[in-house]
């Protein structure tokens, strides 16, 4: 299992439309992504312009194929002029669950 943290800021005036294109992006993955076994976005409680995603593949290659999917490269293409910064993210291998 890998687990994927992204981190993203949007501009104070585009948080509707992130979320307009986080929804897409999320249904996208609900219908098309079996090895996707968790994507959930959050928005921050302290600072509404900050979001994270929550993402848990069943291993790299289906990490590499959402990452190389149409829907991901439309989402990061719909992120221009929305996003205040580059995203920032973080992988994990997991080492014990339940």
């Amino acid at each position: 299992m890998l687990t994927v943290v992204a981190k993203l800021k949007v501009k104070a005036d585009q948080a509707a439309a992130f979320e307009e294109e986080a929804q897409k992006m999320i249904a996208h993955v609900r219908a098309n992504e079996p090895g996707t076994l968790t994507y959930v976005c959050h928005r921050s409680t302290a600072d509404p312009t900050v979001y994270l995603f929550y993402e848990v593949y069943q291993d790299q290659a289906a990490f590499t194929a959402h990452g190389g999917s149409p829907a991901m490269q439309a989402f990061f293409g719909a992120m221009r002029g929305i996003l205040d910064g580059r995203p920032e993210l973080e992988a994990y291998e997991a080492v014990a669950a339940k």
